[in-house]
C-alpha cells in the first residue's frame, strides 16, 4: 500500500492513511527516522525498514518475500505521495508484476499544492520532476520553452540558484 503522508502539518494525514499504517505488518520508509517520528506521533508501533533511492533493488526481494508470506507492506516517503519524485515506483511495479495487489491511499502531494496556490492555469499542466543537473538542465529547459501548459518542477535547495538562473 502506497501511503501519502503529511507535508509539514501532521493534521493532514487522513484516517485511511492512519488505518493503513496501523494494519500494516511492515512499513517501508524513505527515512526511518523521519517516518518513525510520524508513527510515534500517531501511536503506531510497527517494524520499519528503509526503502530509498539507493537501496530499492536490494530491498525488492525482502519486500516481495514479505508479501508472499501474506504480510501487508505499507510504503511511505518522507512527505507527500510515494512514487511522485520519491521512492516507490520500482517496488510497486515489481509487486504488481509478481501478481500482488498494489493500492494507494491518497493524500498530500507537493506538486498539486504548488499548482493550486500558484495562481497559474491548472486545467492543463505537466509535472517535470527534478531538472537534470548542470547544463543538461539548461538544455532541457530550452527544449520545452514553447510548452503551453503550466510546468511544475521540483528542485533541491542547494541547486535552486542555478536552476533559477537557467529559467
Amino acid at each position: 500500500i502506497l501511503v501519502a503522508t503529511p507535508i509539514g502539518n501532521l493534521g493532514d494525514i487522513s484516517p485511511r492513511a492512519i488505518a493503513a499504517l496501523q494494519e500494516a505488518d511492515l512499513i517501508a520508509a524513505e527515512d526511518t527516522r523521519h517516518s518513525g517520528s510520524l508513527l510515534a506521533h500517531l501511536g503506531i508501533k510497527k517494524p520499519l525498514t528503509s526503502y530509498y533511492k539507493h537501496n530499492e533493488k536490494a530491498k525488492e526481494e525482502p519486500l516481495l518475500a514479505a508479501l508472499a508470506e501474506g504480510k501487508t507492506v505499507a510504503l511511505v516517503s518522507d512527505a507527500g505521495t510515494p512514487v511522485i519524485s520519491d521512492p516507490g515506483f520500482a517496488i510497486a511495479a515489481a509487486a504488481a508484476e509478481a501478481g500482488f495487489v498494489v493500492d494507494a491511499i491518497p493524500g498530500p502531494c507537493a506538486l498539486i499544492q504548488a499548482l493550486v496556490l500558484s495562481g497559474l492555469p491548472a486545467e492543463k499542466f505537466a509535472f517535470e520532476g527534478f531538472l537534470p543537473r548542470g547544463k543538461e538542465g539548461l538544455n532541457y529547459l530550452q527544449h520545452i520553452a514553447g510548452e503551453g501548459r503550466t510546468l511544475i518542477f521540483y528542485e533541491a535547495p542547494h541547486r535552486l540558484r542555478q536552476s533559477l538562473s537557467y529559467l
